[in-house]
């Protein structure tokens, strides 16, 4: 391996983040964070590393979208019957992460995980382009390719619903929520000594949060 690796340095030196920066509710501040990613990188700054675990205790990570943020924490889409989807039916504890390099900025979320109501599933799945939805129906998501000629299964998709006005939304697909438990914010500084902040929900107290600055 290129040793080079081991050689990589960056400082963080762009920003900070003081008590005094910190609203009462993380959502606020995850909301402003979202906004500023946004305006450097508007295509990727929604991509967020979910993180689940297996009956069998084994972790996966993978990359998905946030699609929304709720009162209680943030939404995306997926397969019901993929390795994440399955893994949420055994182990509905979750953690998210989100790194904005032109920020020096992360987000890190933990979680349980829930299908969100059908009929928001129906309405987002119903905004999708349409040959997203074919793909949805398509797609045996997680699943080894016993039928490798998958752009087949899209021709037979598509003559499926070409008299339909609508294609409806697949049973298996649709969206989770994912309850925040905890949220740290982690802006990079000089020398590795990061501020991380963490909000904790306060299950007793209708949704107030304890905030804990965290070494770095």
């Amino acid at each position: 391996m290129d040793s080079n690796v081991q050689k990589v340095r960056k400082d963080y030196t762009k920003r900070e983040l003081t008590r005094e920066n910190l609203p009462d509710n993380p959502i606020e501040l995850l909301e402003d964070w979202l906004s500023a990613a946004e305006s450097t990188d508007p295509e990727d700054y929604n991509a967020m590393c979910l993180s689940s675990v297996d009956g069998a205790g084994k972790p996966s990570s993978r990359i998905v979208l946030l699609r929304s943020i709720t009162d209680q924490g943030i939404r995306f889409f997926t397969n019901y019957e993929s390795k994440k989807g399955k893994d949420i039916a055994v182990n509905n504890s979750v953690s998210v992460n989100f790194f904005w390099r032109d920020w020096e900025r992360q987000v890190r979320i933990t979680g349980i995980a829930s299908k969100c109501a059908s009929m928001e599933s129906d309405a987002y799945f119903a905004s999708r382009p349409r040959a997203s939805q074919i793909g949805a129906w398509t797609s045996h998501q997680s699943k080894s390719n016993v039928e490798p000629n998958i752009q087949l299964r899209i021709e037979n998709a598509i003559e499926s619903f070409k008299d339909a006005g609508a294609i409806p939304r697949p049973e298996f697909w649709g969206g989770y929520d994912i309850s925040i438990d905890t949220i740290e914010f982690w802006q990079g500084r000089p020398s590795r000594l990061h501020n991380r902040w963490r909000y904790r929900i306060k299950s007793e107290a209708g949704g107030a949060w304890d905030i804990d600055l965290l070494d770095p």
